[in-house]
């Protein structure tokens, strides 16, 4: 009989016999079957895996968009992998909705502005009147109007002061919304930030707009906080992911530009009296904030330095101009960045005092354009760039006289023959530049430019200049919009000694034989706004001219009367 383990010895013989195969040398193994083929190991890896074990699949988190949320912040969601919106009705982990307080979670603070039509006269509201419009309250600067803004804006609104009461809130599509407004001069408009366009004209809120440079977000009350908020599980991970979602603000200050544009500077006669005795900054003291607070500010400056200049008398009857050198220090005070040279009395002194001024400002590090050493100087834009804003001047001087203009021997300003200006705005635009265009044009005291002028200036519009000024207004004038373009035909005077003013403004009326007109005295300073690339608007600033030098800003009746003169005389 056989043993117990013979037998399993045997039985084991048995089962590996089909498996090997007998050769002359012994027995060789071969591959069992029951091994994956080297084929299938390959796929594997290692080969160890278990190949009938799904992968499990990653979890896709959801995020409902609110109906409250504005068009520009939607359109800028950037959701890292594993996040997508939520576009049905389905009930999603996560919701970017108004926010009452700010947390931990991710959130954004966008910023509404109230804005009126731009031939508007308001200038300002409280934030507490505004709330009340909201509640019902019916107020005069309504004039009966209703205040519009679109359903995303009242959602929003509704959200953070609670639901609209009565019938002073309408609603209108954002697409129609500045032609509604413009129907009636009195409409005032609550809107997002980046919807700002050329022909809003922005409305003080507790002193406080969203284009100024300092702006204080906290004392602001136009300003919403969208956060997301939902399932812990899905915040933490989009926490560990959140850089770059949406933008922190709809109105970042590192994307804007502030320019300040100034009429006529000739200081000479009176004005240059008045800082021999009283000191060179003397006419700037009560606009200097206003200047200084531009990131470039303008001066169109009319008359040359030289150091032969003797001291200004302001009986001078003679209207052959210089300006002693130390008055360039008014220039530095006041924080001009850019020089405008297309005044029409720069050779007043002679050719060598031109020439010597050129090389003074290039010393102190002063922008110059629409004059040079010779034509094709004269003819280069003055190119910068500035918080991603890439703006472009450029001037010239149709009026002459002749012997002031620029040739290819000699210096001066630059003409406007040949067209070369639309054909340099043209060029300027279509490399993404934003030209801004000012023009010595022959002088005509009152409101409304001649409609040679306005031709004039409307080309320049047309061409693709965004700012078309007149720089050789004594007299302040008139203000229209070509498309998206703003042309101010005149700007009135900055630093110049005339004093007549009109009847109806509640100030003494001064009277000179050699101030022709009234209105010298009024002047506009426009502060243009650049905003990520684009010109997003104007604000019009007013001064009155003082002991016949020395502009202060207007009082609010003043500036009422002059405002409504210039947009009844526009048109408007």
């Amino acid at each position: 009989m056989y043993s117990k383990n013979f037998k399993k010895i045997l039985i084991v013989f048995l089962l590996l016999l089909p498996s090997c195969r007998f050769l002359s040398g012994g027995v060789e193994s071969t591959q069992t079957p029951l091994l994956p083929s080297s084929e299938t190991t390959a796929e594997l890896g290692s080969g160890k895996e278990n190949i009938n074990t799904p992968t499990p699949e990653a979890k896709v988190w959801t995020l409902k968009i609110a109906d409250s949320v504005p068009a520009a912040l939607r359109d800028q969601i950037q959701l890292p992998k594993g996040f997508e919106i939520e576009n049905s009705n389905t009930e999603a982990d996560l919701t970017l909705d108004v926010i009452l307080s700010s947390g931990e979670g991710i959130e954004t603070k966008w910023v509404y502005a109230l804005a009126a039509p731009f031939p508007t006269i308001l200038d300002e509201v409280s934030g507490e009147d505004l709330k009340r419009v909201w509640e019902g309250e019916a107020f005069d600067f309504l004039n009966g109007q209703p205040l519009l803004m679109t359903g995303v804006t009242k959602r929003a609104l509704s959200k953070l002061w609670g639901p609209s009461k009565g019938d002073l809130v309408n609603t209108v599509p954002a697409d129609s919304l500045l032609g509604k407004a413009w129907e009636n001069p009195y409409s005032l408009a609550i809107l997002p930030f980046e919807d700002l366009e050329p022909r809003w004209k922005v409305i003080r809120v507790d002193e406080t707009s969203p284009i100024d440079k300092d702006f204080p977000y906290k004392k602001y009350p136009l300003q919403i906080r969208f956060g997301i908020s939902g399932k812990p599980e899905a915040m933490t991970q989009l926490t560990a992911d959140a850089k770059g979602i949406f933008p922190l603000t709809n109105r970042d200050s590192q994307k804007m530009s502030v320019v300040v544009m100034t009429g006529v500077t000739a200081l000479v006669r009176a004005t240059g009296a008045r800082m021999d005795t009283n000191g060179v900054i003397y006419p700037g003291e009560d606009i200097r904030d206003w200047l200084v607070e531009a990131d470039l500010t303008h001066i169109s400056n009319e008359v040359s330095f030289d150091a032969s200049c003797p001291l200004a008398n302001p009986y001078q009857y003679s209207l052959q101009f210089c300006s002693r050198l130390e008055y360039m220090d008014l220039l530095d005070y006041v924080g001009m960045d850019i020089m405008e040279l297309t005044g029409n009395h720069l050779m007043d002194w002679g050719r060598n005092a031109f020439d010597n001024s050129l090389q003074l400002y290039q010393e102190r590090g002063w922008k110059t354009y629409a004059a040079g050493m010779d034509l094709e100087e004269a003819r280069q834009p003055l190119l910068i760039e500035h918080n991603g804003n890439k703006l472009a001047f450029l001037g010239c001087n149709p009026a002459g006289p002749e012997y002031v203009w620029a040739t290819e021997e000699r210096s001066g300003v630059t003409d406007c023959a040949d067209d070369w200006m639309q054909t340099e705005i043209a060029r300027l635009w279509s490399e993404g530049y934003l030209p801004i265009v000012t023009l010595q044009y022959f002088e005509s005291y009152g409101f409304v430019p001649s409609p040679s002028q306005q031709a004039y200036f409307q080309s320049m519009a047309e061409a693709g200049a965004v700012i078309v000024s007149g720089s050789q207004a004594h007299h302040p004038q008139t203000m229209v919009f070509d498309g998206d373009s703003f042309i101010h035909f005149g700007l009135g005077n900055l630093f110049f000694d005339q004093m007549r003013l009109p009847d109806g403004y509640g100030v003494p009326v001064f009277d000179a034989e050699d101030l022709p007109v009234p209105g010298t005295r009024l002047e506009f300073i426009d502060r243009h706004i650049f905003y990520d690339g684009r010109y997003l608007g104007t604000e019009i600033l007013t001064a009155m001219l003082e002991d016949y030098s020395r502009p202060r800003p207007m009082t609010a009746d003043e500036r009422k009367i002059l405002l409504r003169d210039t947009f009844e005389s526009s048109g408007w």
